[in-house]
C-alpha cells in the first residue's frame, strides 16, 4: 500500500499510465458508512462475475467514511489481488468518489454500484448480457425499491424537482447501478464539470441505453448519506450546473410582474379620470414597493448563484484528490 496525492480532474485524460493489459471488467463502488458490508460485497461480486469474465477488478473508493472503512479496504486489498482501494483526502461526495473510481478503472466494461448491498451483485451478469446484446449502457431498474417510505418519498421529490428544473424526464427506479462500455466511461471522464452527477452525465452522452429490471435489497448496515434537505440541495446544484431554466424562470417572472404593473397603472389612471380616487393609498404603495423589491432581490439572487457556479468552475480545482492507493501507483 502506498500513500500519494492524485489530483482528480478527469477531463480528457487518465491519471494513470496506460496498462499493459487491462481487465475485462472494472467494478467501481464508493464507500461511505458501510465498513461491515465490504467483505460480503467483494465475495458476492467475485462469485457473480468470476464465471462470466476472465479478469476483473473491484475498486473501492473510501470517501472518508466515518466508520474507519479504509483499514478494512486495505485488508481486503492485501488479501484479494482483484481488490483495489482508493482513499480520498477528504469527503468530496458520492459522485466525486465515483469519478475517482472511474478515472482509475481500466476495464473494457465498467460497473458502478453502491457498497451497501442494496445494489445486488448477483444482478451484474444480467447487466453485462444487455451490453453484449448491443447496448452501450445497461441501467439497473429497481422495480420494487426496498427503502423506507420517507426515503422513497424523498427520492421521488428529488427526481421530480430535478426533472422540472432541468426540463428532462428522470426515471426514479434508476440510479448509479449499471454497466457501461469503455466509450461511455471515457466520455464521462472527459467532462470537466466541477459538480458531478453520474446518472445525468452518462445520459447526456447520448449513447444507446437499455433498462434492465433488477432486484433491490434492503439495507442491512448503516444509513443513507442523503437527507431530504441534502437531496433538495443536490437537485438545486445540479439544476444550476446543467440547466438555465432558473434564469428563464426569472425572466418570465419579471415579464409577468411588468405586465401586472402596467395593468395596475392603467386601472389607477382610469379610476383617476373618473374621479374614483381622492387620495393615493399609502398601503398600496408600500405593498407595491415590497413586492417589486422582493422580485428584484430574488432575481439578483438567482443570477448570483450562477455567477458563483462560474467562479467555482473557473478556478479549475480537481473534482477529487486521492491520498492513498493500495495499488501504489502515483
Amino acid at each position: 500500500m502506498s500513500a500519494f496525492l492524485s489530483f482528480g480532474s478527469t477531463a480528457g485524460r487518465s491519471p494513470l499510465p496506460a496498462p499493459t493489459s487491462r481487465p475485462e471488467l472494472s467494478i467501481v463502488s464508493p464507500v461511505y458508512g458501510c465498513k461491515g458490508c465490504l467483505e460480503e460485497l467483494t465475495e458476492r461480486i467475485a462469485a457473480a462475475v468470476g464465471h462470466v469474465v476472465g479478469s476483473y477488478e473491484i475498486i473501492l473508493v473510501d470517501d472518508r467514511s466515518p466508520d474507519g472503512a479504509w483499514a478494512r479496504i486495505a485488508e481486503l486489498s492485501a488479501s484479494k489481488t482483484h481488490v483495489r482501494g482508493l482513499r480520498l483526502s477528504r469527503n468530496f461526495g458520492q459522485h466525486a468518489a465515483i469519478s475517482a473510481g472511474l478515472a482509475h478503472a481500466t476495464g473494457l466494461t465498467v460497473v458502478v454500484m453502491d457498497c451497501d448491498l442494496q445494489d445486488v451483485p448477483e444482478e451484474i451478469p444480467a447487466l453485462l448480457q444487455a451490453l453484449a446484446e448491443g447496448a452501450d449502457m445497461a441501467l439497473a431498474s429497481r422495480i420494487e425499491r426496498q427503502d423506507s417510505f420517507f426515503k422513497k418519498t424523498g427520492s421521488r421529490a428529488f427526481y421530480r424537482l430535478l426533472g422540472w428544473l432541468t426540463g428532462s424526464v428522470y426515471d426514479p427506479t434508476t440510479a448509479n447501478f449499471g454497466a457501461y462500455s469503455r466509450k461511455v466511461i471515457d466520455a464521462v471522464n472527459a467532462m470537466p464539470e466541477a459538480d458531478r452527477f453520474f446518472p445525468l452525465l452518462v445520459r447526456w452522452t447520448g449513447f444507446e441505453a437499455t433498462l434492465v429490471p433488477v432486484t433491490h435489497a434492503k439495507r442491512t448496515e448503516g444509513r443513507s448519506g442523503y437527507s431530504l434537505r441534502q437531496l433538495l440541495r443536490l437537485a438545486t446544484n445540479i439544476a444550476l450546473s446543467f440547466s438555465d431554466k432558473p434564469l428563464r424562470l426569472v425572466v418570465r417572472t419579471g415579464l409577468a410582474f411588468a405586465f401586472l404593473s402596467l395593468c395596475i397603472v392603467a386601472l389607477s389612471v382610469y379610476r383617476y379620470l373618473i374621479g374614483d380616487i381622492a387620495v393615493a393609498g399609502f398601503t398600496s404603495i408600500v405593498a407595491s414597493i415590497w413586492l417589486v423589491g422582493g422580485v428584484i432581490v430574488s432575481s439578483v439572487g438567482v443570477v448570483g448563484l450562477y455567477v458563483g457556479k462560474l467562479h467555482g468552475q473557473a478556478k479549475h480545482r480537481p473534482n477529487f484528490i486521492v491520498a492513498e492507493d493500495t495499488a501504489g501507483n502515483a
